[in-house]
């Protein structure tokens, strides 16, 4: 009865809003915005390092390149250390690619405890809050802030080395409420695609990332050419080298390509992270080297900060 009170408390917190505006209940307002703040402060201090997985444009591949990295960390050591938080508000699908949709979000008396998947990966997501595959979340800006700010203040991650986040396309309320609520993000990773439009946007992507003091942790191009299993023939479908070419005039690290995969959207619908099954492929190499990168670069990152600690 107690974890059914706390589910609905939260479903209830995050699915109202206030209509009428009296300076009493302004100040209320303002109490407890300062209340959760302070929690996810508290929450975000358990964690080592929060890396947001963002694209300019939809279609682009961007939940399942950030399920599949989030799974590369956890099998590269970090076991039972890697959550990925689903900040799609409107399309919330980690929990299917990663296989835990059968799993819930457990109430208790610090909060709610994100749903556990393979190799100890913690998730939180709206998925799990929708009654039916066919509810459509129908909100303005301020009940997605709202519900993002208990996603960080009420989800009980613990101790963890990483937390993905990731969020919808373009530079709109969630993924700017997040940056905003996160000020020390460790940085991001822009998803994009080789074609000409994908490119245009992606600068959009880079210009937010730089006007909100965000690290650029760099750009992976996906969907980059396809490989006929039978003739072993390379189809560029979406064009050629465009990540690579945009990251170069952005001076913007780039990741790596990953190449079309039939086997990718499969396991996606089966729910088994495609690193797992395919450990040997060609994306599957390429997630394990950004691994390394996001590695190097982390050091890099805190090593700069260690430095201009000392200089102040």
């Amino acid at each position: 009865m107690s974890e059914k009170k706390n589910q609905n408390d939260f479903k209830r917190k995050t699915a109202t809003i206030e209509t009428t505006a009296t300076p009493q209940k302004n100040q209320e307002h303002t109490n407890e915005r300062e209340k959760q703040n302070q929690q996810i402060k508290k929450r975000m201090k358990k964690i080592k390092h929060k890396i947001a997985i963002i694209s300019g444009k939809g279609g682009v591949g961007k939940s399942t390149v950030a399920a599949n990295l989030a799974m590369a960390f956890a099998t590269r050591g970090y076991e039972k250390r890697v959550g990925v938080l689903d900040a799609d508000i409107t399309g919330p699908c980690i929990p299917k690619i990663l296989g835990v949709r059968d799993k819930k979000l457990q109430a208790g008396p610090p909060g709610l405890f994100p749903a556990v998947g393979p190799f100890g990966i913690k998730v939180a997501s709206m998925d799990y809050l929708l009654p039916t595959d066919e509810s459509p979340v129908i909100w303005r800006g301020p009940l997605k802030m709202r519900l993002i700010q208990q996603f960080l203040s009420d989800i009980v991650w613990g101790d963890l080395d990483f937390l993905f986040i990731d969020l919808p396309p373009g530079t709109g309320d969630e993924p700017l409420s997040i940056m905003q609520l996160l000020p020390e993000m460790d940085g991001v990773v822009i998803v994009t695609i080789p074609s000409e439009v994908s490119q245009i946007v992606v600068k959009k992507a880079v210009t937010f990332s730089r006007k909100l003091k965000i690290p650029i942790i760099g750009i992976l191009e996906n969907m980059s050419g396809f490989v006929c299993p039978h003739c072993r023939e390379q189809t560029e479908i979406f064009q050629k080298g465009g990540g690579e070419k945009i990251a170069k005039d952005l001076v913007v690290p780039f990741l790596g390509k990953i190449p079309i995969d039939p086997k990718i959207c499969q396991d996606s619908d089966k729910g088994t992270p495609f690193i797992i099954k395919h450990p040997n492929s060609v994306a599957s190499k390429v997630f394990m080297n950004m691994v390394k990168k996001i590695e190097v670069f982390l050091l890099k990152h805190n090593q700069n900060e260690i430095v201009e600690s000392v200089k102040q």
